[in-house]
């Protein structure tokens, strides 16, 4: 034992005394550099860690409980806005009845917890990772392959505007009020890089309820268009521009430089990862029509539908890859696909395209406001009265110099103007959803009772938004539209905000294409009224990246749909419920 310690100090010893030799040979003087030097091999990156034997098995165990708990709070979600849509609780959104339930299920097992009858931390928290790699491009890539339903490219002007610059005055106002308010020593004191972080994830606006309010007054479409494009098009923005407060001024050496050059550098940083990240997105969307005009996958639906999964995940990996937005990446290429890929595809394959991402989205949606609810009992919380009420003053200030200036300013360029009742519900239901509070989580702010700081702040806001907000959205609406509403009650209709059912519908109107070429030039013929890109688009773009049906195809996807639609009705005739009551039969019909 003796001999092990005297071996173990001469060792030690010997590495100290070459430690001292490598510091002496670095500090010594330029006269002693005519010694030959080696320059050290790269450091090969380390291989992660994999985990074998019983910790394994327990962190298999643990993955398995938590993908359960995920799917039993989707489930039950899922029965919640069936009774709201089976007993047509309209007026009430999905999004505030999936968070309450959520709240309602973080107590009962913070009880169960309590009395120690068992322990559920591990599979209730949310994890950030989990968000924006699987929760979150689902979401991004169905708002933007959706588009193809509006006129989104004629008005990509105004929903450029009130995106990406409305977002970035929200932020700014936000994240400099939160940084002057905390130099005043009125609020928690941040520095300006925290500041501009917190401003611009919690700019992140997710409108539904006006896009839902929108589609039931019949308001213009084009208007509606408007909202519905700057709602998508503002998330993907929030995100690039925490990205830009998290890489650029974390990574930037402030000292000497000035705040005008820093602003300079940013705003170039935030352009590379717009523009880069919508390039990418572009060009993988452009390919996949290409791909699937000249490959035709038609006869072979399966085939067909998995092309259409890969190209539609394809960008945000690379975008990841080489430190692009992903979720920028992903958006443009939905809109791209739908645009023109979507065209190319057989109508089996259009429609389970369709219905896929509809589904996989709403489970997301619903996974994240349920864990959202989950949240207030799951995760440490600083709570800072002051803090909490100057963030909803400056986020209600933000969103209405954001809204109000910018409609004005649009109205002077717009044949169909805004009004100022739209302004204002555009402005009251600017609700803030999921991706603010992923980004809380993902923000790495130290100390730590910042972040804790930040995440309350973010659930409160969101909460605040979503039940207060999203809940008087449908009374604000009776109160500014009385006449509507009378006449809303005369031919008993409605107000639906619903988003789930909504998207009810199986196939619309101008999601299957149908068109030979011919009709296709004699509809680009009577359409004289196109200019800037839309007569390009028309003109060059979409014969180029789209086929035409021939006469031949046309048939081909009728028999292919009109054979199937048989034997789901055979299978059903069949079946033990099966009626041979025609009666019946037509008066369904």
């Amino acid at each position: 034992m003796l001999t092990y310690h005297l071996l173990h100090l001469s060792f030690c010893s010997k590495l100290n005394d070459t430690d001292v030799y490598n510091n002496d040979t670095l500090h010594s003087p330029t006269t002693t550099t005519n010694k030959p030097t080696t320059v050290p091999p790269p450091t090969a990156k380390p291989i992660l860690p994999v985990q074998t034997g019983v910790k394994a098995q327990e962190e298999e165990q643990s993955n398995g409980l938590t993908i359960f708990f995920s799917l039993l709070v989707i489930g039950i979600c899922i029965i919640l806005v069936h009774l709201l849509i089976k007993f047509k609780l309209h007026f009430l959104p999905e999004s505030v009845a999936v968070v309450s339930l959520g709240i309602l299920m973080g107590g009962f097992i913070k009880i169960i917890e309590f009395q120690e009858l068992a322990n559920w931390k591990e599979e209730e928290m949310f994890r950030p990772n989990m968000f924006f790699l699987l929760l979150l491009p689902p979401i991004i890539f169905e708002s933007g392959y959706s588009l193809h339903k509006g006129n989104f490219f004629q008005n990509i002007g105004s929903i450029t505007l009130f995106a990406v610059i409305g977002t970035a005055i929200s932020a700014f106002i936000v994240g400099g009020g939160i940084y002057f308010l905390g130099q005043a020593d009125v609020i928690y004191k941040m520095t300006m890089t925290d500041s501009f972080a917190f401003g611009s994830l919690i700019s992140a606006v997710d409108p539904v309820a006006t896009i839902a309010i929108f589609n039931a007054l019949n308001v213009d479409p084009v208007l509606n268009m408007l909202v519905f494009g700057e709602s998508i098009l503002n998330d993907a923005v929030s995100i690039v521009l925490t990205n830009t407060a998290e890489g650029f001024f974390s990574q930037s050496d402030n000292s000497t430089v000035t705040g005008w050059e820093i602003f300079i550098q940013a705003l170039g940083y935030f352009l590379k990862m717009f523009f880069g990240s919508a390039a990418l997105g572009t060009l993988t969307g452009l390919i996949s029509a290409v791909f699937l005009k000249h490959f035709d996958l038609r006869k072979t639906p399966s085939l067909e539908f998995g092309m259409m999964l890969i190209f539609a995940y394809l960008p945000y990996g690379l975008a990841e890859g080489i430190q692009l937005s992903g979720i920028m990446s992903i958006l443009f290429a939905g809109i791209v696909m739908s645009h023109y890929t979507h065209h190319n595809l057989s109508p089996v394959t259009q429609i389970l395209m369709q219905q896929t991402l509809r589904a996989v989205a709403f489970m997301c949606e619903t996974c994240v406001f349920a864990f959202l609810g989950l949240s207030i009992f799951s995760f440490p919380h600083k709570f800072e009265i002051s803090f909490v009420i100057w963030c909803i003053v400056l986020v209600l200030l933000g969103r209405a110099i954001n809204i109000f200036p910018l409609s004005f300013l649009l109205n002077f360029f717009r044949d169909h103007k805004i009004t100022p009742k739209m302004m204002f519900i555009m402005w009251f239901s600017g609700l803030r959803g999921a991706i603010p509070y992923a980004l809380s989580l993902h923000l790495g702010l130290e100390p730590i009772e910042k972040r804790q700081l930040i995440g309350t702040t973010t659930i409160i806001i969101v909460l605040f938004t979503i039940l207060l907000l999203g809940g008087g959205t449908m009374p604000l609406i009776r109160i500014m539209d009385i006449e509507e509403s009378r006449s809303r009650r005369k031919s008993k209709k409605d107000i639906n905000l619903s988003k789930t059912e909504k998207m009810g519908n199986t196939i619309e109107s101008e999601h299957l294409s149908e068109l030979t070429e011919e009709e296709y030039e004699a509809h680009i013929y009577q359409r004289q009224d196109l200019k800037g890109f839309m007569w390009l688009d028309a003109k060059y773009l979409n014969p180029f990246f789209t086929r035409r049906l021939t006469q031949e195809d046309l048939l081909h996807g009728r028999i292919q749909m009109k054979t199937l639609t048989n034997k789901w009705y055979e299978e059903v005739r069949q079946g033990p419920s099966g009626s041979e009551d025609d009666e019946d039969e037509a008066e369904l019909l």
